[in-house]
């Protein structure tokens, strides 16, 4: 079982350990460790099961942001603890998915969609 703390430093870690090129364009973004996620979330994914989302990103991707896009409130990023910890069943394996996580609602961050993640062999 992977310790709340511990599930936050891989976290950070995994951005920290993105290329440069990337950890530059991140701004205005917040990454959170949540439990689960609430009922507005999973109600907007058509989830109603809380163990069924890993993490969601909240905001407007890089690629469809303007001119105006500026003064707002931090995007954010959830990543869900226990769904997380539920789904995967070793220790490494739940490493392996907070990373993946993390990963896959950047990918969102930065305006990449599942169809294009499925493309590009993500999952």
């Amino acid at each position: 079982m992977i310790a709340q703390e511990e599930f936050e430093r891989i976290v950070d870690e995994t951005v920290a350990q993105l290329p440069e090129q990337f950890r530059a364009r991140i701004e205005n973004l917040a990454i959170v460790v949540e439990e689960f996620p609430d009922a507005w979330t999973l109600q907007s994914v058509g989830l109603k099961n809380r163990y069924g989302l890993l993490g969601f990103y909240h905001g407007v991707p890089l690629t469809l942001r303007t001119q105006n896009y500026g003064s707002v409130a931090p995007d954010l990023i959830s990543i869900y603890r226990q769904p997380i910890m539920s789904y995967y069943r070793t220790d490494e394996a739940i490493r392996a998915g907070i990373r993946h996580t993390v990963l896959h609602e950047l990918a969102h961050y930065f305006g990449i969609s599942d169809e294009r993640l499925h493309e590009l062999g993500a999952y």
